[in-house]
């Protein structure tokens, strides 16, 4: 068939296809997603109209567009109505559960709140009472007096003269009362506990023991002791670790302890009973190593051996934290076997400070694990300063040493400059608190600490009465050394600039530290020929010159940080500034005085003879300080110096800032140069004895 008729006999179709031609609507979800797809599949499924269909199609086409209309909305509504019936059941279920969850109690309460109504009550009326305008003394006590007085419950007015009627007692009474011979007050019939019950009421586990309980000798400690003891005893068999220092100076200690023990056993009533293993007692001792002297025994005699035969350790070293952690550890197994455990140290030193660092918590979680207790009885620390200095004269050569003795510091870091402006300190002013280690340990384990006095302590006190001595002592709690882990106090520095920049002080100018001792320490012994001194005096000008800038940097650091004093909480701390910075000004006048006196010097040498009755010969010139200056310029350091620590003194009484303000000022600002003599030295016939090591 030809194309023309082939095209001719089909029906004509649109050359494209409209849908085609749509633009993409967007996609949609769900309902809407449904009701397009319909509309589209009725569309496409329906064949285009032709324009002269007659009015039958057209109302079949209408009939048509209402079906598919409402058939529509018929699925609208089927598919909506499971979802409202799902939200109805849900809601319903919730309402439920709620009323459910709410208590009783808080229903009732609710209930109650609601009822109960108020009531308002009127106001009392204000009572007036005029008072007489003239009021008289009595001289006499009648019963007028009495009479002038209102009558409790009386009505009406009541008269200022005599009662109308005659006050008599009732008979009756009055005989009941005097035919009554004794009166006997019983004693309370509750039942009370016993002394062991309420030792056992006492709960068990962790609690801070005393840091500090002064005592005026051995024999108020060893009762305290004994009380300790017998507290445990009424819980359980106890054992009692004696842990000893070796070095020499605690001989008459250790025998003053050995007459005690006699009388511990007879005060706790050990002597004649048949259980006398209820109490133990175990000896250790320590210098350079740790001994154990002596197993745990109730034999009293072995006892007091072991405590006489406790060597003297000639190392000088003490290894005291060391020593309490191994004893402890040692005696282990007795407290496995339900055996309570206290250990008493006795010292007068702190210990070798390299050794406390590295075993101190060590020792203290060992007594813990253990739930032993540590008593110690020891020594009042040294204000700020590790070391104290005891006067030794040597027997064959006649010289005189001052030998280093570990006594402090109080606190876990030293918080005192450790110079006295021209080198290391010499002094032993007591802090008022024993050493940090010894301290820390009878408190964190529950413990005592006894302070027993020493000449120390009399700086501390403002006189020789013991009374007095406890009184400033008490006083200073507020001034209380920090006694947290040394870890502790040191991460605990950047929440107080104050303490930071009061240590970057300290340290900086410590003469212990090999560094700047060189740079904090000037001479204070010349040489006798001339030309030696002038060598020695120009060497160290120039050293003095160099640390008065040291100490003028530290003033400017502490005055900048004025601010920071007045923010710090502890009155510890806000002392700690007050007479460093004083003594940064004071310092700076001393040593520019020195200067002064060693050109001087130069200038105009002093003579001395080179011998002196009896047998005594000059060594050297020794620099002192002394109350005349020799310039000008030290005078407005000297003043602010002076005032700085009269600051001290008012704000921080009672205390070793104020005794230490109070030596300062006592020195005086001025230096002089003065004549040493000594016994010339002689050999020893026999071998020379070394100078001890305490």
């Amino acid at each position: 068939m030809p194309r023309e008729q082939a095209s001719a006999a089909s029906p004509q179709q649109p050359a494209t296809d409209p849908a085609a031609e749509t633009p993409a609507a967007p996609a949609r979800r769900g309902f809407f997603r449904r009701r397009e797809k319909d509309a589209v599949a009725q569309a496409v499924a329906e064949p285009v109209a032709d324009e002269a269909a007659d009015d039958d199609e057209s109302d079949s086409a209408s009939g048509r567009y209402h079906e598919r209309s409402s058939g529509t909305w018929r699925r609208i509504l089927s598919g909506s109505g499971a979802c409202f019936f799902s939200m109805l059941v849900h809601l319903v279920g919730l309402l439920v559960l709620g009323w459910l969850a709410v208590p009783a109690q808080v229903k009732t309460e609710l209930k109650t709140l609601v009822s109960s109504i108020v009531e308002e009550r009127p106001e009392d009326e204000p009572v007036e009472v005029e008072l007489e305008q003239t009021l008289e003394a009595a001289t006499e006590v009648t019963q007028a007096v009495f009479s002038s007085a209102p009558l409790v419950g009386a009505s009406g007015t009541v008269s200022g003269g005599p009662m109308n009627a005659t006050m008599e007692l009732d008979q009756k009474v009055v005989e009941e009362f005097t035919t009554t011979t004794e009166v006997t007050i019983e004693a309370p019939t509750l039942a009370l506990p016993t002394s062991k019950k309420l030792i056992d009421a006492i709960p068990e586990g962790e609690f801070k023991g005393d840091p500090r309980a002064i005592v005026d000798n051995y024999e108020q400690a060893m009762d305290r002791i004994t009380q300790e003891i017998n507290w445990l005893l009424d819980k359980g068999p106890v054992l009692v670790v004696w842990c000893f220092d070796q070095s020499e100076s605690m001989k008459d200690d250790q025998a003053e302890i050995v007459e005690r023990i006699n009388r511990v056993y007879t005060e706790l009533g050990l002597v004649n009973r048949d259980n006398g293993d209820m109490l133990l007692t175990s000896v250790t001792s320590y210098g350079g190593n740790v001994l154990w002297n002596l197993k745990p025994t109730s034999n009293r005699d072995e006892i007091r051996n072991a405590i006489s035969s406790i060597p003297i350790d000639p190392s000088g070293k003490e290894m005291m934290c060391e020593a309490v952690g191994k004893s402890v550890a040692w005696h282990r197994e007795y407290r496995r076997g339900g055996r309570r455990m206290m250990l008493i140290l006795v010292t007068d030193e702190s210990g070798d400070r390299q050794n406390n660092n590295e075993y101190l918590e060590l020792a203290i979680g060992e007594a813990k694990s253990q739930d032993c207790r540590i008593y110690c009885l020891g020594r009042e620390s040294v204000f700020g300063y590790p070391y104290a200095h005891m006067r030794w004269k040597h027997p064959q050569t006649g010289h005189v040493h001052w030998l280093p003795v570990d006594r402090g510091p109080e606190t876990g870091f030293v918080e005192q400059l450790q110079t006295n402006g021209f080198h290391r300190r010499y002094d032993a002013f007591a802090s008022g608190f024993g050493p940090y280690e010894q301290t820390r340990m009878a408190r964190e384990t529950g413990g005592i600490f006894f302070m027993l006095p020493t000449l120390e302590s009399a700086l501390v006190r403002a006189q020789g009465n013991l009374d007095e001595r406890r009184y400033e002592l008490e006083a200073m709690r507020a001034y209380r050394p920090d006694l947290r882990a040394r870890i502790e106090v040191f991460a605990d520095r950047d929440r107080y600039p104050l303490r930071t920049l009061i240590w970057k002080v300290v340290s900086d100018l410590d003469p212990h530290n090999n560094k700047a001792a060189r740079s904090v320490e000037v001479r204070l012994e010349f040489a006798i020929d001339l030309p030696s001194f002038v060598r020695q005096a120009r060497e160290n000008q120039q050293k003095a010159k160099l640390l008065i800038g040291y100490f003028g940097w530290a003033q400017k650091l502490l005055e900048e940080g004025r601010k920071l004093r007045d923010q710090e909480p502890e009155p510890r701390w806000q002392g700690n500034y007050d007479i460093i910075l004083a003594q940064t000004v004071a310092y700076q006048a001393r040593l520019y005085e020195y200067g002064v006196a060693l050109e001087e010097f130069i200038k105009s040498p002093k003579t001395a003879p080179l011998t002196k009755a009896p047998n005594l010969h000059l060594v050297h010139w020794d620099a002192h300080t002394v109350k005349k200056t020799r310039s000008d310029e030290s005078l407005p350091y000297i003043e602010k110096s002076i005032e700085l620590f009269q600051t001290v003194i008012d704000n921080h009484p009672g205390t070793p800032w104020a005794a230490r303000a109070k030596w300062e000022l006592a020195r005086g600002f001025g230096v002089d140069f003065v004549p040493d003599y000594d016994r010339p030295y002689t050999k020893p016939t026999g071998p020379l004895i070394p100078v001890p090591k305490y």
